[in-house]
C-alpha cells in the first residue's frame, strides 16, 4: 500500500527548517519495542496512528483521505549520524542538595528514577533505607515521598526502589532469606501494600538491584528476582552491574532473563569505559553486554559530571552525541542512558544537554 507524496500533508516540518531538505531517513528505531515491524506497510514507512501513544510535533503527517488515519515516521535530516533523545534513568536520594523527587520529575529529563538506597536487608535484619538527609526512616519522615511518587507516576515516570549501594549492611544468606526479603518488598513498597509504608501511601513501579558488595559467601539475588516476578509480572526489575563482564554480584540474577532494564555502569572501570577521548573499550564492552544477556532494554550508565566517578568514564556531551550514541543506537537492545546521579546532573545539566542535542523522542515505556 504505497502512498504518493500528493496523498500526504506535511504540517510542521517547515517550522523546524526541515522542508528544504531532500534526503529523508525513516526513524525505524522509534517503531521497534513495543511495536512490531509487521505493523508497517510496504512503500513509505507508515504505521497505524492508534498504535502510537503520541505524535511527534516535528513530523506529524495526515492522509487527505478520511478512510483511515495514518502516521508516517519520516524525519527530514541529512543521511549522516543523527541521534534521537534517549530514555534517561537516574538515581535520587544520596545528596540533599539534589532537590526533591518532584523537582526532578518536573525537569522533563528523566523517564525512570531510582530512589536510592534500601541498604540494610537480609540475614534477619530489619530493612532500612539511607536517603542521605532527605528523611530519616525510623522517625517516619520518609512518608514525604508518597505524594511525590504518585505525582511523578502521573507524568508517566517510573519510580523504583534501589537495593544496595556502596554503604550499608546487606546480603542474602539463603533462598528462604531471599523469599523473606521479597515478601517484605512486596508488602511494603509494591502491589501487596495494604497501608502506608516507609515511603508513604504510594505503590512503587519496581525494584532496582544496585549490588556492589558481598556480605555473605553465597549470592541469592537470582532467587530474589524470581520471587518478585512470581508475585507479579508487572513489577519492573532493573539491575546496575559494573561493566566488566560478567558482573560478580549480579551475573546470575541477570541470567534469569527476568530483568526489564539493565543499566551497565561504564565508569569507575578503566578497562571498559571511555577514556582520553577514545570510545573503543567502551564500545567493545557495550557489544559484549548486548550480545551476551537475555535482556531487551540495556542502558549505558554514565557519570553526569567529571567528579561523579572517581576512576573516570565521563563523556562530554558533544562526544557522546556525535561518536557514541549513533553507534549504540544500532543495537536492538539499546534502551537509553542511566546517569549517576540526579545531584550531579542538577549541577551540570548533562541530561538536559543530551536531550537538546538530539532529535526527537526515544522509546516510550507504558504500564
Amino acid at each position: 500500500m504505497a502512498l504518493s507524496p500528493q496523498d500526504l500533508v506535511w504540517e510542521q516540518c517547515c517550522f523546524f527548517g526541515l522542508c528544504g531538505l531532500k534526503s529523508f531517513k525513516a526513524v525505524v528505531l522509534l517503531l521497534e519495542p513495543p511495536w512490531s515491524t509487521s505493523q508497517i506497510f510496504n512503500g513509505p514507512r507508515i504505521m497505524l496512528i492508534e498504535s502510537l501513544p503520541s505524535l511527534p510535533t516535528f513530523a506529524k503527517v495526515t492522509r487527505k483521505s478520511p478512510t483511515i488515519a495514518l502516521l508516517i515516521f519520516f524525519v527530514a535530516v541529512p543521511l549522516s549520524k543523527t541521534s534521537y533523545a534517549p530514555v534517561i534513568s537516574t538515581y535520587l536520594g544520596q545528596n540533599l542538595n539534589e532537590g526533591t523527587l518532584k523537582e526532578a520529575c518536573d525537569t522533563g529529563t528523566y523517564n525512570i528514577i531510582n530512589i536510592a538506597f534500601l541498604n540494610v536487608f537480609g540475614g534477619g535484619q530489619t530493612p532500612s533505607m539511607d536517603l542521605a538527609g532527605h528523611c530519616y526512616q525510623p522517625s517516619g519522615t520518609c512518608v514525604i515521598f508518597g505524594e511525590q511518587i504518585t505525582y511523578c507516576q502521573g507524568l508517566g515516570i517510573k519510580v523504583l526502589l534501589s537495593l544496595g549501594g556502596a554503604i550499608g549492611t546487606y546480603g542474602l544468606t539463603s533462598k528462604d532469606d531471599a523469599q523473606s526479603v521479597a515478601d517484605y518488598l512486596w508488602n511494603t513498597f509494591l502491589e501487596g501494600r495494604t497501608c502506608a509504608g516507609p515511603l508513604g501511601d504510594a505503590t512503587l513501579d519496581g525494584i532496582d538491584f544496585a549490588i556492589v558488595k558481598e556480605e555473605t559467601s553465597n549470592l541469592y539475588y537470582h532467587d530474589l528476582a524470581r520471587f518478585l516476578k512470581e508475585k507479579s509480572e508487572s513489577v519492573y526489575l532493573s539491575a546496575a552491574p559494573q561493566c566488566p563482564f560478567p558482573d560478580h554480584y549480579l551475573g546470575a540474577a541477570i541470567d534469569t532473563g527476568l530483568f526489564d532494564f539493565v543499566w551497565v555502569q561504564f565508569y569507575n572501570n578503566p578497562p571498559c569505559q571511555y577514556h582520553d577521548g577514545v570510545a573503543d573499550d567502551l564500545i567493545k564492552s557495550w557489544n559484549q553486554w548486548t550480545t551476551s544477556i537475555n535482556v531487551t532494554n540495556i542502558f549505558m550508565g554514565l557519570p553526569a559530571a567529571e567528579n561523579a566517578a572517581y576512576s573516570g568514564g565521563y563523556i562530554p556531551v558533544g562526544n557522546l552525541t556525535a561518536d557514541v550514541l549513533p553507534v549504540i543506537e544500532n543495537s536492538a537492545k539499546y534502551g537509553g542512558l542511566m546517569l549517576w546521579s540526579r545531584y550531579y546532573d542538577k549541577l551540570t545539566g548533562y541530561g538536559a544537554s543530551i536531550k537538546s542535542s538530539t532529535l526527537g523522542d526515544g522509546l516510550v515505556y507504558s504500564s
